[in-house]
């Protein structure tokens, strides 16, 4: 059972999937060894070190649960399971956060790139669920933030581009399927997923030179720091310890990532992260 599917449990499943847009680059999933495409490894997120699971590489979410997208999401339970679905939606904003902040940095081909992305990696998966949630379909605007990249257009389109992708997810969050669980807990279940996806990412970096599963892993981070921002209060009225864990796991992955270019020498201890996840995943079990 990978890290995800072991949280998910935790929280409790069918109550824990309110925040989800985990799903990224080919094995995004998470963890170590993700169940899609090479070089996606943020979405899987649990139990190894490979681009996207959370396992060692083959217990993604995905093929945990079924009908789950290339990043590791467990798209089939989206339109049921709150966490589910925030994870689907947390994983595509990591990858078009990420592509903004590569485009501002002068890297083009790479922001175009991850624009494009969650298209495949987990919107055309979650069509069944935006359907029964009635969510308008938003894949045009991922295409078309991609082509806008692409093309070299000034910076302020590409940015318009990215807002109306924001605004599309938050209206489709809007519209998260309901649970007896409180929005903290199933936030909580987003972030803890979004910082293990994070760790997975950067433990395969000493290793793999490649620019995107630095920009994979960079997305996931600041997605989960954005996400804590905003739910941090809720979390720690109900759960102090894991408040703690995740504060303590932001602040490692701040550094780890400390911005869209990656860094010429890792600032960070892989072991470390990996570390303040899993103390994440256990608080987030107490």
């Amino acid at each position: 059972m990978n890290s995800t599917l072991k949280l998910w449990t935790q929280l409790g499943l069918g109550t824990a999937l309110a925040g989800g847009l985990l799903a990224a680059c080919g094995g995004e999933a998470g963890g170590e060894g993700a169940t899609g495409e090479a070089g996606e490894a943020a979405t899987a997120a649990a139990a190894g070190e490979g681009e996207g699971g959370s396992g060692p590489g083959e217990g993604s979410t995905a093929a945990a649960s079924g009908g789950e997208g290339e990043g590791g999401v467990a798209t089939a339970d989206a339109a049921k399971d709150p966490v589910a679905y925030g994870i689907a939606l947390a994983v595509a904003e990591a990858h078009v956060v990420a592509a903004r902040d590569a485009y501002a940095a002068g890297k083009k081909d790479a922001a175009g790139e991850m624009f494009a992305h969650p298209v495949s990696e987990v919107l055309l998966d979650m069509d069944p669920a935006f359907t029964t949630l009635g969510v308008k379909d938003m894949k045009p605007l991922f295409t078309a933030a991609s082509d806008a990249a692409l093309a070299g257009k000034p910076v302020a389109e590409v940015n318009k581009a990215y807002d109306a992708i924001i605004a599309a997810l938050r209206g489709a969050a809007a519209k998260a399927p309901k649970s007896d669980a409180s929005a903290a807990k199933v936030l909580a279940g987003v972030i803890a997923d979004m910082i293990e996806r994070a760790s997975a990412m950067y433990r395969q970096l000493p290793k793999n030179d490649a620019y995107e599963p630095y920009l994979d892993g960079y997305g996931f981070s600041r997605v989960a720091m954005s996400a804590f921002a905003a739910s941090g209060a809720g979390i720690k009225a109900e759960n102090p310890a894991l408040h703690a864990s995740i504060t303590e796991a932001l602040a490692l992955l701040a550094k780890a990532y400390p911005g869209a270019a990656r860094p010429a020498k890792l600032p960070a201890e892989p072991g470390a992260l990996s570390g303040a996840s899993a103390k994440v995943m256990l608080a987030s079990g107490s």
